[in-house]
């Protein structure tokens, strides 16, 4: 991997994100580029604010507030810049004014990868997840996306959603691609047969050929298959892991999505679980 962009809003800076970051930046000795987004409408304060704070009018009490909140912005920078700086990786940094959602999907088009929280509302308001800001963004991105919880913890496993539809392959080669140094931990690949299937036991889809591919990428995986509703599955089989292990969906676009990797999988575990997701869309 080559570049890859940190997320932030200044106001609310996300350590998760630049811990995440900076871990996988030097793993896969890639280009760190913080990227710090900003609405020009966007402020730490509000009307109400402007109103009740004492002293000189409405004009000077904005002015007074836009500047607290600019310091706040640059200190933010600054402690992106001396973390990359101590953990001895390459970076840089982009501060931009316009529209944030519009901004991320521009420098999107030229990374190999977006880290962000995924709890990100570039607003004032926290909200469940997923945040309109992160279902707004995961469809159009030009990249893979990370979605990470708001503790750093390092993932010392693999855990590879298949379902035999070409958005989940596609998702585990821009893995493989992205962060190739991620092939040092062990890797499973589950996949969910339909409730519909009255007998046999749950098979993985194309077993032939998606264990040829495996082994060229990932060639020491695990097989799991399980049966049943895969939103339930899946969950209460990831709530048992040990360890913590990095997620990879295939789609989010419900447009493009296979027979259960659709925004609805990808919103559960948002909501039910506190491990990375990768999630990748052809």
């Amino acid at each position: 991997m080559r570049k890859m962009l940190a997320a932030f809003d200044g106001l609310k800076f996300s350590a998760s994100t630049l811990d995440y970051a900076i871990w996988i930046a030097k793993d896969n000795n890639a280009h760190l580029v913080g990227l710090f987004l900003r609405d020009l409408a966007y402020h730490s304060y509000k009307i109400y604010d402007l109103v009740t704070e004492e002293g000189g009018g409405i004009d000077t009490r904005r002015k007074n507030l836009d500047k607290k909140d600019e310091k706040k912005r640059e200190a933010s920078i600054l402690k992106f810049e001396k973390a990359c700086r101590s953990a001895g990786i390459s970076y840089s940094f982009h501060k931009d004014r316009r529209i944030a959602i519009q901004e991320i999907l521009r420098e999107s088009l030229y990374a190999d990868l977006v880290i962000i929280d995924r709890t990100e509302t570039l607003s004032h308001y926290s909200e469940e997840l997923p945040t309109h800001f992160i279902r707004d963004m995961l469809p159009e991105t030009q990249c893979p996306v990370m979605l990470v919880p708001n503790t750093f913890k390092p993932v010392n496993k693999l855990v590879l959603l298949f379902d035999g539809e070409p958005s989940s392959v596609y998702a585990i080669k821009m893995l493989s691609y992205t962060m190739g140094a991620l092939k040092k931990y062990p890797a499973e690949v589950v996949t969910v047969n339909p409730i519909k299937q009255k007998t046999g036991k749950p098979r993985l889809p194309n077993s032939k050929l998606m264990k040829e591919f495996m082994q060229r990428h990932f060639p020491n995986a695990v097989f799991t298959a399980l049966k049943g509703f895969p939103e339930t599955e899946i969950v209460n089989y990831l709530k048992e892991q040990k360890g913590i292990p990095l997620v990879v969906l295939g789609a989010y676009r419900r447009s493009r999505v296979s027979r259960w990797f659709r925004a609805s999988m990808a919103d559960v575990l948002m909501r039910e679980l506190k491990f990375p997701l990768f999630i990748a869309h052809s």
